[in-house]
């Protein structure tokens, strides 16, 4: 942490002075400490879009060096469960795709105004600082992009510090990694492994014991482009969704069929997973929207050629 200058950079609720103390909590004695840092990382450094702050990226690097601290709230093992779900968060604040160098270039050309802007930032008052949002510069919005490209550089770090958990002896933790390796693995630098990667995650999905990880796994197959139609027949309901909103199955009947089946209730994807959580991709609001966008713009293309789509 002492090598980030946290005094130049904000999160969701001001200048980031604060994070260092609130990450040092996750490792100390104190429950209430520990609370607010938990609170903090999550609700302070990420954005509720799914995008990044300036904070985020030195933020998950830490996260990342944590998933190795045996002094991580030892009180609680699914701590390293928590930052693997941080940096499938960051993964998708990362997916740039080839958008990435257009916006290094608009960044790098406007550097001396995103600095001026970001210290204007950290000095002003709270009132002050809202209404910088709408100066009409789009220097603030710039200054986000470039902490999105700050995480976009460091999806590769990030992604050899989660590789090792896929082999992990707890369910859970092996579960968490595919999804942070979902996200993070869809960097151009990572094309290469992706055939490797998609062999093991499907191995793991085929191997997985509850329907929660492996429709948490399916997902991650379908983020990283791969085939998850094997899944559409799996007896669960969720894992047939999550098999079938994969990208790559967009205008296939039978997933087009599972998913209609889905849009009958809105709430049936959630419910089919009882007391379990839906998959970690879909637990954030961004993701939730997603599916129910997916699920209405499937089912309405689908109307005017199935005959039984529901109206």
């Amino acid at each position: 942490m002492d090598d980030v200058d946290w005094s130049g950079l904000f999160h969701a609720l001001g200048p980031a002075g604060d994070t260092p103390r609130h990450l040092s909590a996750l490792l100390g004695d104190s429950d209430r400490a520990f609370v607010d840092g938990y609170s903090h990382l999550w609700s302070a450094t990420l954005r509720r879009e799914g995008k990044a702050w300036p904070v985020t990226a030195p933020t998950a690097m830490i996260a990342a060096t944590l998933l190795d601290d045996a002094s991580l709230w030892p009180d609680d093992p699914t701590m390293a469960d928590a930052m693997l779900a941080y940096l499938y968060a960051v993964g998708t604040a990362a997916d740039l795709g080839d958008g990435a160098e257009e916006i290094r270039a608009r960044v790098e050309g406007r550097a001396p105004q995103l600095r001026a802007w970001t210290g204007d930032y950290l000095a002003a008052e709270p009132g002050a600082r809202s209404r910088m949002w709408q100066d009409g510069t789009g220097l603030g919005e710039l200054v986000l992009d470039q902490a999105a490209l700050a995480c976009f550089d460091l999806a590769p770090t990030l992604l050899r510090r989660a590789l090792p958990y896929l082999t992990s002896e707890r369910s859970g933790r092996r579960t968490c990694a595919a999804a942070a390796i979902g996200s993070l693995a869809r960097h151009p630098f990572a094309s290469a492994q992706r055939p490797a990667l998609l062999a093991q995650l499907a191995s793991m999905a085929r191997a997985a014991a509850s329907a929660h990880e492996r429709a948490t796994i399916v997902v991650a197959i379908g983020d990283l482009g791969g085939d998850t139609s094997p899944w559409l027949s799996d007896p669960h309901a969720g894992v047939r969704g999550s098999a079938a909103l994969a990208p790559a199955l967009a205008g296939d009947d039978t997933a087009d069929h599972v998913l209609r089946e889905l849009a009958r209730s809105p709430s049936a994807f959630n419910n089919s997973f009882a007391d379990m959580a839906p998959p970690l991709q879909f637990q954030s609001k961004p993701h939730l929207d997603l599916l129910t966008s997916e699920l209405r713009r499937r089912t309405d293309e689908a109307a005017g050629t199935a005959p039984d789509a529901p109206a």
